[in-house]
């Protein structure tokens, strides 16, 4: 949180005006902020069970967009598989174990 741009420089002037900024950024944080772990969408999508449509989605957007214009593609398209498990603070062994996912994801974009 006190890494982003709008966090107050200075103390808040009350009680009420650091509620007030902390509930916008929450709003903020978890409506409209899409998070790259999740596969950017937000934490409400996510929560609502809506992330897996979008996600799907994006995958028919990427590949029609690819078959449409194969010239503007080195690669794969962008790992939009919805992702089972989110560590707040993964170890190194979920780390490993995302990277294995996006491996296998990658080989079937290949092998098709």
């Amino acid at each position: 949180m006190k890494y982003r741009p709008v966090y107050p420089r200075k103390p808040f002037e009350s009680l009420l005006a650091a509620r007030q900024w902390v509930t916008s950024f929450v709003q903020w944080y978890n409506h409209e902020h899409r998070h790259s772990a999740i596969g950017f969408v937000t934490p409400a999508e996510r929560h609502e069970g809506m992330d897996e449509a979008l996600l799907r989605k994006r995958v028919n957007v990427y590949e029609a967009a690819k078959n449409a214009h194969p010239e503007r593609w080195s690669g794969a398209t962008r790992h939009w598989q919805h992702i089972a498990v989110v560590h707040l603070n993964p170890d190194h062994q979920h780390e490993e174990q995302n990277n294995h996912q996006k491996d296998i994801h990658d080989e079937l974009k290949i092998a098709a």
